[in-house]
C-alpha cells in the first residue's frame, strides 16, 4: 500500500471540505443578512414552519451546488 499517494489523498479531500465549508458558511451567513427580519426571530419565536422549510431548501440547494462545482 503506498502511504504517500495515500496521505496525498487525505489532504487533498480535507482542502476541498474545508473549501466547501468555507463557501457553505459564507453562503449562510449572507441568507442571514440580507434577510429584512430576523430567521431565528421567526423561526423559533414565532414558528414560522414555512419559513424554516424555505431555508432548509435553500440550504440543501447550497450544498448541491458546492458539491457539484468542488466535484468538478
Amino acid at each position: 500500500m503506498d502511504f504517500e499517494l495515500l496521505g496525498k489523498a487525505l489532504l487533498t479531500t480535507f482542502a476541498f471540505s474545508m473549501v466547501g465549508i468555507l463557501m457553505f458558511a459564507l453562503a449562510f451567513f449572507l441568507m442571514g443578512k440580507l434577510t429584512p427580519f430576523s430567521l431565528r426571530k421567526e423561526i423559533e419565536e414565532d414558528e414560522n414552519n414555512a419559513l424554516a422549510m424555505i431555508m432548509s431548501a435553500i440550504v440543501l440547494g447550497i450544498a448541491l451546488i458546492i458539491m457539484g462545482a468542488l466535484l468538478g
